[in-house]
């Protein structure tokens, strides 16, 4: 039988050897029959074929306890705490016993430290550098039909930043086990290799975990 690794908001990065998921309006739009193919030239992301509309938060078209590993890259803190919760939970639900999660973020403890390093060498722009960095901050109020329809539609903003701390709590309270902090690539299980990239774990919070 074969092993079955599946990925969820995963963007344009979507391997082979993955079902990878996305939740974006643009996908749908995309995926959708004639729409699709009317807008092809209007829309600005084009997602690769094999990319699958898809929710963690409503339960992924699988069955229980039928994937061998999960992995998000960049997307739970585009969660409330509550979806978050409720991320976890099907996430949990969905994976095999002794299946593998691991999950990589941005990393509030190194925000807060670099935040703190600037302020104590009296670095002006500290604050704006902090809530640049996590994404926590409104530059420009965006007003008017088009900024209403941008704001329900997309979730581009972090709604909730997590450390190694109270993530770990989170995954220990849904029933995850095994929790570590994992590095690039260093999971024992070498289908990761084919979605992880390098570039994503700079100044992030990785952890893996078991079932």
């Amino acid at each position: 039988m074969m092993k079955k690794y599946v990925q969820f908001g995963c963007g344009l990065s979507a391997p082979k050897e993955w079902l990878n998921f996305d939740v974006s309006p643009t996908l749908r739009i995309q995926k959708t029959p004639i729409l699709g193919t009317l807008l092809k030239n209007q829309l600005n992301t084009r997602f690769p074929e094999n990319v699958l509309y898809g929710d963690i938060l409503k339960g992924l078209p699988l069955e229980n306890e039928s994937c061998d590993a999960l992995y998000s890259s960049h997307t739970l803190e585009h969660l409330s705490l509550e979806d978050l919760r409720l991320a976890l939970k099907n996430v949990y639900v969905l994976l095999k016993p002794d299946g593998i999660f691991r999950c990589v973020l941005p990393d509030l403890e190194w925000a807060a430290k670099t935040y703190i390093e600037n302020l104590s060498a009296n670095k002006q722009t500290a604050s704006i550098d902090f809530l640049n960095e996590t994404l926590l901050g409104e530059r420009n109020r965006k007003r008017g039909l088009k900024a209403i329809a941008s704001s329900i539609l997309g979730n581009s903003k972090h709604l909730w930043m997590w450390d190694y701390l109270s993530l770990s709590n989170e995954l220990e309270e849904a029933g995850f086990r095994n929790i570590r902090r994992c590095a690039f690539n260093d999971s024992k299980d070498p289908m990761f290799e084919h979605v992880e990239s390098e570039g994503r774990f700079e100044n992030a919070l990785a952890i893996e975990c078991q079932k």
